[in-house]
């Protein structure tokens, strides 16, 4: 059962029996927003949202996954590669990043996913844009974030799963920022760590 989080909520990272989890997929979709008027056939624009996760230890980064480093040093966290233009899945993921929690190195405590349009367009011209949480030994999604209400930011810091005692917790956080890569979002993470 999928549970729709919404801004600051949090959730266990375990399994209905109790057990944990050990590999969840963070997803990410999105489609450009249909133009109106006479011309938006003609003036259709792709959006080039990229999906990034910044590895922290007692906050400080310490890693990062995204579309030109698509595996952590450790080998823990996994990038699935770029999607340029969205909307490829019709509703399901274009972009990927897995997180083998097991293989966590032990100082590694929070994870935070940034979502930023490398091409620039603002979150108004995205449509359907959502983050959702998958165990990813099985397929089944565990938590699904909505991105709503477009906005003229260029990036938003979606979620962010971090240690909680022996296991793993999600915060939906939906910050709108601004910036094209996640280096430009660093000074909006460190709010949230």
């Amino acid at each position: 059962m999928s549970v729709n989080l919404t801004k600051g909520q949090q959730i266990s990272l375990s399994k209905s029996d109790g057990g944990a989890l050990t590999v969840v997929r963070m997803g990410l979709g999105w489609k450009a927003a249909q133009r109106k008027g006479f011309l938006a056939k003609l003036t259709a624009r792709e959006i080039d949202l990229d999906a990034s996760a910044v590895l922290f230890a007692d906050k400080k980064p310490v890693d990062v996954v995204f579309f030109q480093h698509l595996v952590s040093d450790d080998g823990s966290v996994r990038h699935t590669g770029d999607n340029r233009v969205g909307g490829a899945g019709q509703g399901g993921d274009d972009e990927s990043v897995i997180v083998d929690l097991q293989r966590v190195p032990v100082h590694v405590d929070q994870i935070v996913f940034t979502v930023n349009s490398f091409t620039g367009q603002t979150f108004e011209e995205v449509d359907n844009a959502f983050c959702r949480l998958l165990d990813e030994t099985n397929g089944q999604e565990l938590a699904r974030y909505t991105l709503t209400g477009g906005g003229s930011h260029t990036a938003q810091i979606m979620a962010k799963v971090q240690r909680s005692g022996t296991g793993w917790q999600m915060a939906a956080i939906g910050s709108p920022a601004n910036g094209r890569t996640f280096q430009d979002l660093m000074p909006a993470i460190a709010t949230h760590l």
